[in-house]
């Protein structure tokens, strides 16, 4: 079996956000990255069925020599390749970047003599939020996808995968290759080992230089959302708050 999985390198969940003056990119200076946390699911999802099935698994990403940690990082986890679409580290959209993917792909297909069984992409980046790169994927492959799923097994020349609906689940059986876009939650990734830390660290990286298309999008600036601010009153200690209590229900018209 032989599974590629794509994955983003995006500022650490939780960091806060401050932009460069000029307003066109974030400040990094004390910035921490990781791997989208989506991803991150599909790439242990990868690496257990590689487990179980015996196979190649590769990941793969689009971005500056610097997502080359979060490469290692998968690798210290179990993938046992990785490709760099390395770029100067500017912001790339959904459409120049599914078909850098897609280019990459075949050309693998074409020099290696072998294809990829699975496709995985995380549901969307814990940045933008787009949810379009695996669909794009598949659609220029011209193959299956099944977005938004929470469980994967193999069956053969078959992949059947489940995702979340209604409080129940929807099941969908597909013949590979095919793709699939993860939710955080399909698998609780493991802690890279030391020994996974090491191999991974003299591990070679495959780069591939990608040329941008035009997608008819244009960044203008990007804006900091604006925090809500939220303060907290004490009203008193023990019985002597009871009556600004009562006050604020009557307030509030719950009493």
């Amino acid at each position: 079996m032989n599974i590629l999985v794509c994955v983003k390198r995006v500022p650490a969940p939780g960091a806060r956000m401050t932009l460069t003056d000029d307003e066109q990119d974030l400040n990094t200076r004390h910035l921490g990255f990781a791997v989208s946390p989506h991803e991150e699911c599909a790439v242990e999802a990868a690496i257990q069925l590689i487990e179980e099935h015996g196979g190649n698994a590769t990941v793969l990403t689009l971005g500056s020599e610097e997502a080359e940690e979060q490469l290692r990082y998968a690798m210290a986890m179990g993938m046992t390749d990785a490709i760099l679409l390395e770029t100067d580290g500017s912001d790339w959209g959904p459409m120049a970047t599914a078909n850098a993917i897609v280019e990459a792909i075949q050309a693998q297909g074409n020099s290696e003599g072998n294809r990829f069984d699975i496709l995985l992409f995380g549901n969307e980046s814990a940045d933008s939020g787009g949810y379009q790169i695996g669909v794009r994927v598949a659609e220029s492959l011209d193959l299956p996808c099944v977005s938004g799923i929470k469980d994967l097994a193999i069956d053969g020349n078959k992949a059947i995968a489940k995702r979340e609906a209604g409080g129940g689940w929807e099941v969908f059986e597909v013949e590979l290759p095919a793709v699939f876009t993860a939710k955080e939650g399909i698998t609780l990734p493991r802690y890279p080992p030391m020994r996974g830390r090491l191999r991974a660290k003299k591990a070679e990286i495959k780069r591939i230089t990608p040329q941008p298309i035009e997608d008819g999008l244009a960044k203008v600036r990007l804006r900091v959302p604006v925090e809500e601010a939220n303060e907290a009153v004490i009203l008193g200690k023990g019985t002597e708050a009871a009556p600004k209590v009562v006050e604020i229900l009557k307030e509030l018209g719950l009493v």
